[in-house]
């Protein structure tokens, strides 16, 4: 179950065009659960959210590691703090509440690493080299390019949530997955990838 470390209590300014993203259903998957996120005190930068309106994202293309994802299931933040993960492995996800791609602050965005059939969405994600570009398309026909600055890989159980989730001044983007070694007895990895992307 891709279940991640979170989050931290993000509050954003209210967007032109109000809508409550649907809530991601925590579903029981067979096979390797995705990030698992602790609960962190963060501050989210709120100023640039009211300045400029920035659409939902609708999908992924990273070129380096060939990756291309449709439109992404909207996770939402379950009660213990923990962000869902999307029911399809083959499908990214994105936290709906938090900044969006192109905004001031880190974009959040999931992805199952494999599952009992094979490799998932991100089973590259670990292969993405720094300075790589990714590109976010929006639902208004726009486009934001990230560069990356850096993947990290932490143990679950030491994931540092205010320093991937905390607020940041300029756009920035946080692609999340599974790694390390798959412990069969709790049927989890042991480590989380997250890859670190901003404008430039």
């Amino acid at each position: 179950m891709l279940a991640l470390p979170l989050i931290p209590v993000l509050t954003p300014a209210p967007e032109p065009e109000p809508a409550s993203p649907p809530v991601a259903t925590a579903a029981s998957v067979t096979g390797p659960s995705a990030p698992e996120a602790t609960r962190a005190a963060a501050v989210a930068t709120t100023g640039a959210r009211a300045a400029r309106p920035v659409a939902p994202p609708s999908g992924l293309v990273v070129p380096a590691i060939g990756l291309t994802a449709g439109a992404p299931e909207q996770l939402a933040v379950s009660p213990d703090g923990t962000l869902g993960a999307p029911a399809d492995f083959g499908r990214i996800g994105w936290w709906a509440a938090g900044p969006r791609p192109g905004q001031a602050g880190p974009a959040v965005i999931v992805g199952h690493v494999d599952s009992v059939a094979g490799p998932a969405v991100f089973w590259r994600l670990r292969d993405i080299p720094v300075g790589a570009q990714i590109v976010v398309p929006r639902t208004d026909g726009k486009r934001t390019t990230f560069t990356v600055d850096r993947v990290a890989t932490y143990p679950k159980d030491a994931f540092p949530a205010a320093e991937v989730y905390g607020g940041t001044a300029n756009a920035q983007l946080r692609l999340i997955t599974c790694g390390g070694s798959f412990d069969r007895a709790v049927r989890s990895y042991t480590d989380n990838v997250v890859v670190f992307a901003s404008v430039h």
